[in-house]
């Protein structure tokens, strides 16, 4: 019988400075007598400053080592906060500085997406190695773990799938024996690597579905997510006001909200999880000792409006140009170059000669659709939009939300509604 684990996850905003880190350090003293797995993402935006680094180098930009110093910063702001001048944490983290280096010297020699996840997956590279780092200094003994040695996917960079089999296996073999010997163990979320060794991500904010890979493989007792909300909430407290703590939901909820785009859980967590009941937790990292959110197989699907706001939606119209109805392998065809060029569609309508989708607003990648299709199809592009569910709406709830916007797209379903709308434009009268 496996010993009990649990397994922690901490976002980028847990530890973006010197005193999230020691929160996080806190709170992993006080459960220094428990198993723990601990899965950390990139610190703050780092992310989004490799995305700079990584754009500027691929379209050849002079800024790109102005891009990587403000990386460097930030994380070497962060160990001088922590280490004494000469501690081991400098050198490990100017090796991965020096890794980022070694990929701009040269000109890319790989498409976009095998480049962006050997740029970026640096970043929890870093964040790990000084979060385990400052653990050891305190007296937590930690083990650093690379998660590329443990986390097999396929070669579908930026969006790998996991080769479950040969990740059991690697995760038993390497973290087993150091849980037995009582060490907490610290690993990144979000990469992954091929059988031949190239590094691959798991999708944007990927660190959470990381999480749930190692609770599957480990049977762990539970799994939390760390954040800095009270737990998941009716809807973004930075956008809306009065919204709820659901204290409980079911795996079935969390997924149709991760689905819908609720940004709380990565869509792909709640599976592993669900596969061997195990149950998640969502608790507030600034204060531990609010009871957050379980999230779980014994909970009935009762609920007030959840609300998901997606920004940056753009709506494509695409019709047939000689009027013939849109049919089977129409549909067909469209479907398969959205999933090619790996467009998500948030919302789909069609009619007899057209098809309209709601997808995120990735102008390069619908800039290749739009040429592609173009041939057969006319195809119309509306930017700035938003994409409003409610899950278990009222009507005085869809009332309020629609004020001032222009619907240009509804479907209602039994518990759901989605709109996609635009901000009535003010008209200036002379």
């Amino acid at each position: 019988m496996k010993k009990q684990t649990n397994v922690f996850k901490f976002g980028g905003a847990s530890i973006k400075d010197v005193d999230g880190i020691k929160n996080v350090a806190g709170i992993l003293a006080s459960r220094k007598e428990e198993r723990i797995v601990i899965v950390i993402s990139a610190s703050g935006k780092t992310t989004n400053h490799l995305e700079d680094v990584m754009n500027a180098y691929f379209n050849k930009q002079a800024d790109v080592r102005e891009k990587i110093e403000v990386v460097r910063r930030h994380h070497f702001g962060l160990i001088d906060g922590l280490f004494e001048p000469g501690d081991e944490v400098y050198a490990l983290v100017n090796d991965l500085f020096v890794e980022i280096d070694w990929i701009v010297e040269e000109e890319p020699k790989h498409d976009y997406d095998y480049i962006y996840d050997q740029m970026v997956s640096v970043g929890e590279l870093l964040s790990t190695r000084i979060v385990a780092s400052y653990l050891n200094k305190i007296g937590i003994p930690t083990a650093w773990v690379d998660a590329r040695d443990i986390i097999r996917t396929d070669a579908t960079y930026r969006e790998s799938q996991i080769l479950w089999e040969d990740t059991e296996r690697l995760v038993e073999t390497t973290l087993t024996p150091l849980l037995d010997a009582g060490k907490f163990v610290i690993t990144q979320g979000f990469i992954g690597s091929t059988d031949d060794n190239q590094t691959t991500t798991l999708g944007r904010e990927g660190s959470d579905f990381t999480a749930a890979i190692l609770s599957y493989c480990l049977d762990a007792v539970k799994m939390i997510i760390w954040k800095d909300v009270e737990g998941v909430l009716t809807a973004d407290p930075r956008l809306f006001k009065n919204v709820q703590k659901l204290s409980r939901l079911s795996y079935k909820e969390a997924i149709e909200m991760t689905y819908y785009g609720a940004s709380v859980i990565h869509p792909k967590t709640i599976k592993p999880l669900q596969n061997k009941n195990i149950p998640l937790y969502v608790q507030s990292f600034i204060d531990p000792t609010i009871e957050g959110t379980y999230i779980g197989p014994d909970v009935d699907d009762h609920y007030p409006p959840i609300v998901v706001l997606e920004r940056n939606q753009t709506l494509l119209h695409i019709a047939t140009r000689d009027f013939s109805f849109v049919v089977e392998h129409h549909m067909a065809y469209l479907l398969k170059t959205f999933a090619e060029l790996r467009i998500f569609i948030n919302m789909m309508r069609n009619t007899a000669i057209s098809f309209t989708v709601c997808v995120p607003d990735l102008p390069e990648k619908i800039e290749k659709l739009k040429a592609i299709l173009d041939k057969e199809y006319s195809v119309t592009v509306e930017n700035d939009m938003e994409l409003i569910t409610i899950r278990h709406y009222q009507e005085e709830v869809l009332k309020s939300l629609t004020k001032g916007k222009i619907v240009l797209l509804e479907e209602r379903l039994r518990n759901t509604v989605q709109m996609v709308v635009k901000n009535i434009p003010l008209i200036e009268r002379i």
